[in-house]
């Protein structure tokens, strides 16, 4: 195919793409009718950012969607943003800001491709099938020529795919591993198998913390779908702001958005609802993906024994279990997620510099912190609370 033949464009809005176009990039597997393999790069989930107000003027992420075309047929694009700030974003870049600008640089803005407030794997440069070469290579291309066009300092590809890392590297993009707890389904018939896969003690542990959550005087209630209603959301708003008031400063959702989540999101929504006398107490959110189970908030009004463990870990195995779903991922952070069954796992961004001495910086930096990740994960998996032999335990 001729390169010449693609063109790309930058969208300050995406009421300006075609949803059955962008999904067909984002999610072709979605076409049989089932899930995307997740819901965060669909027009769906990004629209509602976007029309909440939860990304756009004054939030520090300003939309410049990428699309590709050819002969008339979009064949790629990329959720892009011109970001004032780093907040948001999960894969730390703050000392390379502090660095380019004590150098007498400007870091800001920058370029961001990535799903706002999501450190969720999955595909960043969404190419329809047949054209994944041709597609990546003009939306990277794209996206290098707007910010040498404008100045900006860097690019940002951010919990992109191994195989988008893979690719990228060659293109000539530096590419950086970092890493998150995810739970591995090795087609357990059911919790009680998942914790025969582990240490008598951990399993022990885990058992006792189920219980205890589970004696705070109420109970819990999973929800997806027609399950949800727009009072749930109203508990769950009380339950974010308080977690983002603690973590962030501010939440970066408005609550317009759980009101548009419920009316174009809650297919891809499992809601799981601590409920006491008929008042919600405690919750945590999840994405449904096609093969992956996506924890993403937690929040709480009033605080039980391991109640955040049995909603945001335990409740969630139990559903990838029952689904057939192969991993959870557990969002950003967390060692103790580890002795809960959820091991180290290498996860991909890609970055681009224009300032070449500042580029061979960071090269070497990352170099470092790769063999760093690496030998953390391999450590971290001895340390792991499956058992090290196929003898069973004394209880």
């Amino acid at each position: 195919m001729d390169q010449a033949q693609i063109e790309v464009q930058v969208h300050g809005a995406l009421s300006a793409i075609d949803p059955a176009q962008w999904d067909a990039c984002a999610c072709p597997e979605a076409a049989d009718g089932g899930p995307p393999l997740d819901p965060f790069t669909t027009h769906r989930f990004l629209d509602a950012l976007e029309r909440s107000g939860s990304v756009g003027p004054g939030t520090g992420w300003q939309p410049q969607y990428l699309t590709a075309y050819m002969d008339g047929q979009m064949i790629a694009c990329a959720p892009l943003y011109a970001k004032s700030h780093s907040q948001g974003e999960y894969i730390f870049d703050h000392n390379w800001a502090h660095a380019y600008e004590n150098a007498g640089g400007r870091y800001y803005p920058k370029l961001q491709i990535a799903v706002p407030f999501t450190p969720a794997t999955g595909r960043r440069l969404l190419v329809r099938p047949g054209y994944d070469g041709i597609g990546q290579s003009a939306l990277v291309q794209g996206a290098v020529q707007l910010a040498s066009d404008n100045g900006v300092s860097s690019i940002h590809v951010t919990f992109c795919t191994g195989d988008e890392a893979a690719m990228g590297e060659e293109m000539g993009l530096m590419s950086r591993a970092t890493q998150q707890f995810h739970w591995l389904n090795d087609d357990y018939a059911d919790f009680e198998a998942f914790l025969a896969s582990l240490s008598s003690r951990k399993r022990k542990n885990i058992r006792k913390e189920r219980r205890q959550a589970n004696d705070f005087g109420g109970e819990i209630v999973m929800l997806t779908g027609d399950e949800l209603k727009p009072d749930h959301w109203d508990a769950f708003w009380r339950f974010y702001q308080d977690t983002g008031s603690r973590k962030w400063g501010s939440p970066y959702l408005t609550r317009e958005f759980f009101d548009i989540a419920q009316e174009t999101l809650r297919d891809d929504i499992l809601l799981g609802l601590a409920v006491d006398s008929g008042f919600p107490i405690a919750g945590a959110l999840n994405f449904i993906g096609r093969d992956t189970l996506f924890g993403r908030y937690w929040g709480c009004i009033e605080h039980h024994p391991c109640l955040h463990f049995e909603l945001c870990y335990y409740r969630a195995i139990d559903h990838a279990i029952a689904r057939g779903l192969k991993r959870v991922e557990a969002g950003a952070q967390g060692e103790h997620k580890l002795a809960r069954g959820y091991l180290p796992t290498q996860t991909h961004s890609l970055h681009w510099v224009g300032d070449p001495g500042f580029a061979k910086a960071i090269a070497r930096y990352l170099e470092a912190e790769r063999e760093a990740v690496a030998e953390e994960i391999e450590i971290l998996t001895d340390y792991g609370p499956f058992r090290k032999t196929h003898v069973e335990e004394q209880e």
